[in-house]
């Protein structure tokens, strides 16, 4: 899917990659304050997975090179203390893209213990919707799953959990239009960008959005006017489930624990999507991850927390939408 935005001052191609956080990296560019670049982002399992892979794929996949980084880029001026603005102006995905359930041994996703198995679906990402089974279209809203600079402590560090610079926020309304302020840590701020998804529920709850390589295009700036400690962001969303305004299906966890009513809640979902519109429960799983949204009703009638699973009705092809 080629890219429109002609503007570009650098292009980093995919070849430039890292799988940890550690400030003594070389930067494979150095960028003026303001420059655009178009980075080149290579899926999460970083090609381990392909369009002509299956669940037995999965099973044996690497976890060492997981959320393979474009990167990191130097941008002059940028010193500890500053903010690095990072204005996402386009993303381009390449047909295809896939969400995964990894072996429950792992621990991983919202309910590994229920989904031991590992599963798989390779979506056909066309133009701005990927198709999933049974006609169910999910609208696509692109953006970059982790974004960051470099933390001020030396040495390697995980690129699974965020961090106060960035990282692995999973922000599903970071898409094109937004825009990421990031508190500075290092000399140069040395950005990354990778893990980018075509389309993912606020929860990713199996663990995956619709993981997809991808080109970035956004625009570096060192503002010295700003003082942050965490992330900030100004987005235009989408923030209807999926992208879709209208009618949805709303399943409920409640309890005590935030983590126990959110996994209530996609349980419920899960088995909406089995019982009621013929999905295998694996499949259910992936499609929460892929388009279904979390919520926190209320957080202050103790001690139960509400938390709810929000399904858009219009996925579904039009003659079998929610009423």
């Amino acid at each position: 899917m080629p890219g429109e935005y002609d503007a570009v001052d650098h292009r980093i191609s995919d070849e430039h990659t890292h799988s940890a956080w550690n400030n003594a990296l070389e930067p494979v560019r150095t960028v003026a304050s303001g420059d655009v670049v178009r980075v080149s982002c290579r899926d999460a399992t970083d090609g381990q997975l392909t369009p002509d892979s299956t669940a037995a794929d999965v099973a044996g996949l690497e976890i060492d090179p997981v959320h393979p980084l474009t990167g990191p880029v130097a941008v002059e001026g940028a010193r500890p203390g500053d903010v690095l603005q990072v204005d996402v102006l386009e993303l381009d995905h390449r047909g295809w893209g896939y969400t995964v359930v990894l072996p429950g041994e792992l621990g991983l996703g919202v309910l590994p213990e229920a989904f031991p198995d590992p599963a798989l679906h390779v979506w056909d990402l066309e133009g701005d919707v990927g198709h999933f089974v049974d006609g169910i279209e999910v609208p696509l809203d692109p953006f970059p799953g982790i974004v960051g600079v470099a933390p001020a402590e030396d040495g390697d560090h995980d690129t699974n959990p965020p961090r106060s610079v960035g990282g692995n926020l999973d922000i599903k309304h970071l898409t094109a239009g937004s825009t990421l302020f990031l508190p500075i840590a290092v000399e140069d701020a040395l950005f990354s960008i990778g893990d980018c998804h075509a389309a993912q529920g606020d929860g990713e709850v199996c663990v995956s959005g619709i993981e997809a390589p991808m080109a970035v295009t956004c625009r570096l700036t060192v503002r010295n006017d700003r003082d942050l400690e965490f992330p900030r962001f100004e987005t235009a969303g989408p923030f209807a489930p999926a992208g879709l305004d209208g009618r949805a299906v709303g399943t409920t966890g409640v309890g005590d624990d935030l983590y126990g009513a959110t996994r209530t809640a996609i349980l419920g979902m899960i088995e909406y999507l089995h019982h009621e519109r013929g999905l295998t429960r694996e499949q259910g799983y992936l499609l929460c991850s892929a388009a279904v949204d979390l919520k926190i009703n209320q957080a202050v009638n103790v001690p139960n927390w509400t938390v709810s699973a929000y399904l858009p009705g219009g996925i579904f092809p039009e003659t079998d939408r929610v009423a």
